[in-house]
């Protein structure tokens, strides 16, 4: 289990997107469980806004929040955008059929994950956004070997960038 953390400083909206598109870059060729902390507003959609975008998704993107998920197919990537803010207990995840959405290839952005506690597996990320007075501040935690290789990913786009 890596420990592993990266700090980023968002000034708007646009960074927040564009991080979501580079980490979307750095999940290209495998599955991911990506883990979405923070409060309400914080900009957790907007960021799997950006991540959708940088795979190619030329919509809107809502926050699922009462259809608990919404699927994206785009091209090779099976994406899906989970919000579980107004999940009432975790074993509705079983009658979603959670286990069926997590598969090997699958791309799994899921926010409010702790209302799922005792259903989700370990994610291969966690990301926390913070409110700061000059924007966002983005935590990105490695909890797996996937979730390693995304961040040194991730650190290879910001140092050539």
């Amino acid at each position: 289990m890596s420990l592993r953390e990266l700090k980023l400083p968002l000034a708007d909206t646009a960074a927040t997107e564009a991080l979501g598109a580079a980490l979307a870059a750095c999940a290209m060729g495998g599955g991911l469980l990506l883990f979405l902390h923070g409060d309400l507003g914080a900009g957790k959609t907007t960021l799997v806004r950006g991540y959708l975008h940088g795979l190619g998704h030329g919509g809107a993107v809502k926050s699922p929040t009462y259809t608990l998920v919404e699927p994206y197919e785009l091209g090779e990537h099976r994406v899906y955008h989970f919000d579980l803010y107004r999940l009432g207990d975790p074993e509705e995840l079983e009658f979603l059929g959670i286990r069926d959405y997590l598969g090997s290839d699958a791309q799994c952005l899921v926010e409010w994950p702790e209302r799922g506690n005792g259903i989700l597996p370990a994610p291969d990320l966690r990301l926390h956004l913070d409110y700061r007075p000059d924007g966002r501040l983005a935590r990105l935690a490695a909890v797996t070997e996937r979730g390693d290789e995304v961040l040194d990913c991730l650190l290879q786009k910001l140092d050539r960038g």
